[in-house]
């Protein structure tokens, strides 16, 4: 299996490969994931664009009250690793449908990893239209996030995630 780990801002990018080839097409089965953590700032900057200033995501007391343990992380600021998943590896990528269900809430500081694996694959002319599987975890394997999306790909062709220092590859 091959298994490629690139550190990008604010996150790291891992691709798991169905196959024991190095080839870097997209299968029915490959899985894509990235892991990230939100910070303060991560929330606060969404909440700026989004205008979503909810105090559940600002205030700790206002979240304890509504039985959070601490504020939480904007639920769809943690889904749009999907979309970020996928435009990395396929650039012109058109993201056309998300379904999202909330089974979990994500805190300030907690590990995050969003996870995109293709289930169908079908050409049309000269694009590709996958169905995907969109789930996040938390903090090892707690399903937070999970739904289904519909994108529509320009190649099944994955580019190289753009790496920075500490890249490894297993």
């Amino acid at each position: 299996m091959f298994v490629k780990n690139s550190f990008l801002i604010k996150g790291s990018f891992l691709r798991y490969c169905s196959s024991s080839s190095s080839s870097s097409v997209l299968k029915i089965g490959d899985v894509l994931r990235q892991r990230r953590t939100f910070s303060d700032e991560d929330v606060s900057e969404y909440s700026k664009v989004s205008y979503d200033v909810n105090p559940l995501h600002f205030d700790s007391e206002s979240a304890r009250a509504a039985g959070f343990e601490d504020r939480l992380v904007h639920g769809l600021l943690v889904a749009s690793l999907f979309p970020r998943i996928i435009s990395s590896h396929f650039p012109g990528a058109i993201y056309v449908s998300q379904s999202l269900n909330f089974r979990s809430p994500i805190y300030i500081g907690d590990e995050t990893v969003g996870e995109v694996e293709a289930i169908s694959i079908k050409q049309s002319k000269k694009r590709y239209i996958a169905k995907l599987s969109t789930k996040c975890f938390k903090n090892g394997r707690l399903l937070v996030i999970d739904g289904e999306a519909m994108a529509i790909l320009p190649t099944l062709a994955m580019e190289q995630v753009n790496a920075y220092a500490g890249t490894e590859l297993h």
